[in-house]
């Protein structure tokens, strides 16, 4: 089989070489594994067709055509490929390990939590974490917040907490006659729910305008959110007094939801040294990112290519947790009642854009989109009665949807 290359001047030979949900043209079919992904296809591809004239730079656009930065021929300029370029992913590198500099002098450990919390940050998502108590969660969005410069509040949901104690109130002014809008807590870059499961139904409906359209409304009047704009809300498994389960049209809106358990024994160990030497108590030592850079950092992981055959893929696992697919799943509505919505599908390029980064790549390979598929798509799959009482967990059925699948 000759070698897939996924970087961006790649599609012009997507015809020649069909493998996407077809699984390849010797017949070869690919389930749940890797059939020949290549860290090594380069931007131009793996046929070495990518030249380099003296003088300038040629780069192959998607399209098959060709864009030329820094052409002297006397052609006039010729508008920049959309897609990232070699300086703007040594860019994006390089303000990604400023972000986990920080990150990892307050955070011990919790790789899945880092890695979901960042790529909902390079995507502009929103995360639901569920653990239980006394994990670094709270810490965990603080330093996140800090390592880009951004605001932080914390709200912590209790079953009295109102929609007007997040979004903002109207105030009546006495001496002048008029109303003061005072803003919520939510009007912040980072805002931590804590415990959402425990506020009512009311309450969590509030959150949903700012988490979708990024404002919120107060005495008819529309505020706009500071961007960007990250919710991270947790939720407690262990208790169900008191608690009001997240309706599934407000769990779809969260980009992930990330599961994290106990740290190992040596990360434990690790936490108590740190505690004992006061390195929590002292001002960090890494240098954090403003604002505007973390909106360039968000600016290059949208422009991460993606191959049309990647696309075909993520389709055809969605169309599979739906029953549908190109090998569908017999049996499947035993077990879901709902499979992904079409934001599932948007949210698994996006990460995989995320990932792709975060791995050196300015383009996506199918290991993006596996490689954070349990945390995009386990709170958008709605198990029947009869499986949750089988003991049938979504993390399998996540899989089983994945493997069945032909890897392009």
């Amino acid at each position: 089989m000759a070698e897939e290359s996924w970087g961006p001047g790649s599609t012009e030979d997507a015809g020649a070489s069909e493998t996407a949900g077809a699984g390849g043209a010797d017949g070869v079919l690919s389930v749940g594994g890797h059939s020949g992904t290549s860290e090594t296809a380069g931007a131009g591809g793996a046929d070495g067709a990518r030249e380099v004239p003296e003088g300038g730079r040629a780069d192959r656009t998607p399209e098959g055509g060709r864009a030329l930065e820094g052409d002297s021929s006397g052609g006039g300029p010729v508008a920049p490929s959309p897609h990232l370029t070699e300086a703007e992913l040594a860019r994006s590198g390089e303000l990604l390990n400023k972000i986990q500099a920080l990150y990892g002098e307050r955070v011990v450990g919790q790789a899945d939590l880092r890695q979901s919390l960042l790529a909902a940050l390079m995507v502009r998502g929103h995360v639901l974490i569920e653990s239980v108590p006394g994990l670094a969660k709270t810490t965990a969005a603080q330093t996140l917040a800090s390592a880009v410069s951004g605001s932080f509040r914390r709200i912590q949901c209790t079953p009295d907490l109102m929609p007007s104690d997040i979004v903002g109130t109207q105030i009546y002014n006495q001496q002048e006659g008029t109303f003061i809008t005072q803003l919520g807590p939510v009007h912040a870059n980072f805002v931590l729910l804590d415990e959402i499961n425990r506020s009512s139904a009311k309450t969590q409906s509030a959150m949903l305008e700012a988490m979708q359209e990024g404002q919120t409304t107060i005495g008819g009047e529309n505020h706009r959110l500071p961007q960007p704009f990250m919710v991270m809300a947790t939720q407690n498994p262990i208790e169900e007094e008191g608690t009001y389960v997240l309706p599934e049209a407000q769990m779809d809106r969260f980009l992930m939801k990330v599961v994290i358990s106990y740290p190992s024994a040596s990360e434990e160990a690790q936490v108590l040294e740190m505690i004992d030497a006061g390195a929590f108590n002292r001002p960090s030592v890494a240098t954090p990112i403003s604002l505007a850079e973390l909106e360039e950092l968000q600016t290059y992981t949208s422009r991460a290519y993606v191959h049309p055959a990647i696309k075909a893929y993520i389709v055809d696992v969605i169309n599979t947790t739906r029953g549908g697919g190109p090998n569908p799943l017999p049996g499947l509505d035993k077990h879901l009642r709902m499979g992904a919505s079409p934001r599932g599908g948007i949210a698994l390029m996006k990460v995989a854009q995320a990932h792709a980064l975060m791995s050196g790549r300015n383009y996506v390979v199918p290991d993006d989109v596996k490689a954070m598929r349990h945390s995009v798509l386990r709170h958008r799959l709605v198990r029947t009665w009869d499986a949750v009482a089988d003991g049938v967990s979504v993390t399998g059925l996540v899989d089983a949807a994945f493997n069945v699948v032909p890897v392009p």
